[in-house]
């Protein structure tokens, strides 16, 4: 059997803004956007040269989602961004103006950064050690 994870979903309050701070700050690819009804979209975006898992964008629909948008996992780092070069990538985020929660450090797993998204969500940028 072979298995695979395609997707993750990740709250957000507004599509476009969004899609906005992921392809314009991050420099992700937007890969789909497709309306489903008058309120609801299919939005997935990917890291470029990505060939792995893609984030399906999800606008939070209902007073719970909303108290989770930026807070998926009670503040621990949600998401892993690796990179084959954490320099180039981090100086990329400053120029962008995203938060910076940790500056790069070297961990006996590699180099790594920890960033903040639009709406708090913590992610680390990650160059493996080879």
């Amino acid at each position: 059997m072979k298995q695979y994870l395609a997707q993750v979903a990740l709250l957000v309050a507004d599509y476009d803004e969004a899609i906005a701070f992921y392809t314009q700050k991050l420099g992700f690819t937007l890969l789909e956007d497709t309306p489903l009804s008058p309120t609801k979209r299919w939005v997935v975006v990917a890291p470029p040269g990505s060939e792995g898992c893609k984030l399906l964008l999800a606008k939070a629909a209902d007073e719970a989602q909303q108290s989770r948008v930026g807070n998926q996992t009670g503040g621990r780092v949600f998401l892993f961004l690796y990179t084959d070069d954490l320099e180039r990538d981090y100086q990329q985020l400053l120029a962008h103006g995203v938060t910076i929660v940790r500056p790069p450090r070297v961990e006996s797993y590699g180099t790594v950064a920890v960033f903040a998204d639009l709406y708090g969500n913590q992610w680390d940028l990650l160059q493996p050690s080879s």
